[in-house]
């Protein structure tokens, strides 16, 4: 019985997102420009960009020089996997054959490989164009480079909704056909995707669930070498934190500085590299646009549905930002220290954001952060920290307030040296 229910409740990689969760934002968790998969296909704001998809799958045929139906043939043998990868799929996908279902796997799966790979090319092209346009016409309504320089945010964004993913099987499936590779050329390819301009590896991954997985896995890699500094940058204090009851932090970002905390960035862009020590506590730079807080809903949606199958890091950083961002003198901080690259609208919009993701999340336990918690909370305890951040805010916050105080100190000494030399001459 045990092993029947073990069966019975395995979790599919693609969810459908309850409306307990949709209620808070749904537009959120809504495709904008295209669907992938059967959740939200055919509808009809997206239904112009199916005639694209077909036109990408033609090309991907020509230049692996593959036909149809080897392509459906290689699927075929996947099939139930594919089918039991999404929740609660509906019997329509179901037709005994597979075909109306992996006619959607194919065409869908080819057009997110021809758009990452165009993409890709046209950031190692500085945005020009290469010689053959990677085989599109130069006046393609998707796929030119141009055209690409602009729709290509919204695409990317697409393709980080939960209910809008394709099992990472198509993609393995598809790119084994045309070139033999193995899995981490797709891994490697999601990532420079979406992290063009930072040196991850996303080699040695395996196979991961779908896009979004990777992408969340890109957000939290850092190297070795990274942590073993950081071990080396900690004090004492800041290592012996097993032993301590953790206490939630609840002290927003101008309040950790009247306590005598400094913010510096991290040595790296993951969201894990968070640390405190020293007086220092750093956090990795964040850029904060328009399609931010839905990337991180369903990325936080994601690890709450996949119970012990995926970490809660990203849920945890978020969690984590909310509580040191109260309003936006606490983002005005951040972003003037570097920790934000604010392009989405005022410091108020930034702090509303980060407050709404937290709304209804249970705050997961996360080792990492709450030591770094608990060190802090441990550093504000103490006083002679409060009054050391009393006298840098009152006494060294400009030049001119330290050459008033050095003069001032010099002219008590005066005073003092006067004073005792006229009362050695009274006893003389």
């Amino acid at each position: 019985m045990p092993n029947d229910e073990r069966h019975c409740w395995k979790s599919p990689s693609i969810d459908k997102v309850p409306p307990s969760i949709t209620r808070l934002k749904q537009e959120a968790y809504q495709p904008q420009v295209v669907s992938f998969g059967p959740y939200h296909y055919d509808k009809v704001d997206l239904r112009p960009m199916e005639e694209h998809k077909h036109r990408a799958l033609l090309h991907f045929l020509k230049r692996s020089g593959k036909s149809l139906e080897c392509v459906f043939e290689s699927l075929r043998k996947v099939a139930h996997e594919l089918e039991d990868s999404y929740d609660n799929l509906d019997q329509k996908w179901k037709d005994g054959t597979g075909g109306k279902f992996l006619e959607l796997m194919i065409t869908d799966g080819c057009f997110m490989l021809e758009i990452m790979r165009t993409e890709i090319s046209r950031e190692k092209n500085n945005g020009y164009a290469p010689n053959d346009n990677n085989g599109y016409a130069p006046n393609d309504p998707i796929f030119s480079i141009y055209r690409l320089e602009y729709i290509a945010p919204y695409i990317k964004r697409d393709m980080l909704l939960l209910e809008n993913q394709l099992p990472m099987l198509v993609l393995y499936q598809l790119v084994a056909i045309a070139n033999d590779d193995k899995e981490d050329d797709v891994n490697e390819l999601i990532g420079k995707f979406y992290f063009p301009h930072e040196n991850k590896k996303f080699t040695g991954l395996g196979r991961c669930l779908h896009v979004m997985d990777v992408y969340r896995k890109g957000l939290l890699m850092k190297s070795e070498e990274v942590q073993h500094e950081r071990e080396l940058e900690m004090g004492p204090e800041d290592m012996n934190i097993s032993a301590r009851k953790t206490e939630p932090i609840i002290r927003s970002a101008i309040e950790l500085t009247e306590a005598g905390i400094k913010f510096k960035n991290s040595k790296t862009n993951s969201l894990k590299d968070i640390s405190f020590a020293r007086g220092f506590l750093k956090l990795p730079v964040i850029k904060v646009d328009d399609t931010t807080g839905s990337k991180f809903r369903n990325v936080m949606t994601f690890e709450r549905l996949h119970i012990g199958e995926t970490g809660n890091e990203v849920t945890s950083y978020v969690t984590f930002m909310d509580k040191i961002i109260n309003d936006r003198k606490d983002v005005g901080l951040l972003h003037t220290e570097g920790i934000i690259q604010n392009d989405f609208g005022s410091n108020k919009a930034v702090a509303k954001l980060f407050n709404s993701l937290c709304t209804d999340v249970t705050l997961p336990s996360n080792e990492n952060l709450d030591g770094v918690q608990q060190n802090i909370s441990e550093h504000c305890k103490k006083d002679r920290n409060k009054w050391r951040a009393h006298l840098n805010r009152t006494y060294f916050r400009s030049p001119w307030t330290i050459l008033s105080l050095t003069a001032a100190i010099f002219i008590f000494a005066l005073t003092i040296m006067q004073a005792v030399y006229a009362v050695l001459r009274y006893y003389a």
